[in-house]
């Protein structure tokens, strides 16, 4: 079964090491997959009439309207790999305006009678991949965020954080921090 693969790059740089991994990832999953190159996208903002015209769409169950088409991406993927530089405390504000075009309820999740997020996402695995600079990396400001999204609103328990810190520190042997990540992608169960 050939399983659809959708990887989301927030990576800016041409050299970027948060993309090697993720590319090590790639190679390891083995399948065609669907790349979304956030630096790319203009996202629109979120602002009032945003909003006003998401909620009319989603109460006229208008969920085919390409305002949605990175929400039904989201949703109709097997797997995601996620490729997120750790910056400032989190990551790259272009996936934070990615994930507010993918929660949608209706195609990413819905509530429940008592308000309860329900996930509706078809994929089992979200892969986060990341690199930092220095060690001071706390997960709850990146991956943490991310994790409960998909935990507790699109269903996917599966989040797994591939990461390489420490590549900025004066001194730093980044070409063996590096290879010892990639080490640990080549030898993770997927």
């Amino acid at each position: 079964m050939n399983q659809s693969v959708l990887y989301v790059n927030a990576c800016v740089r041409k050299d970027s090491r948060t993309k090697r991994l993720a590319e090590k990832l790639l190679s390891r999953l083995d399948r065609p997959y669907q790349e979304i190159k956030l630096d790319e996208i203009r996202f629109p903002v979120c602002d009032e009439e945003y909003l006003n015209r998401r909620d009319r769409l989603v109460k006229e169950g208008d969920l085919q309207d390409p305002m949605f088409h990175f929400a039904r991406q989201f949703s109709e993927a097997d797997i995601i790999v996620i490729a997120a530089p750790y910056w400032d405390l989190s990551f790259p504000a272009m996936l934070k305006q990615y994930l507010e075009q993918v929660n949608v309820v209706g195609i990413t999740f819905r509530y429940s009678e008592e308000g309860v997020p329900i996930g509706l996402c078809k994929a089992k695995k979200i892969y986060y991949v990341t690199t930092a600079g220095g060690f001071f990396v706390p997960e709850e400001y990146g991956f943490a965020y991310v994790k409960a999204l998909a935990q507790n609103y699109y269903g996917i328990q599966d989040v797994r954080k591939i990461e390489a810190d420490g590549l900025d520190i004066y001194g730093a042997d980044v070409d063996a921090i590096m290879k010892e990540a990639e080490t640990n992608v080549a030898d993770m169960e997927l």
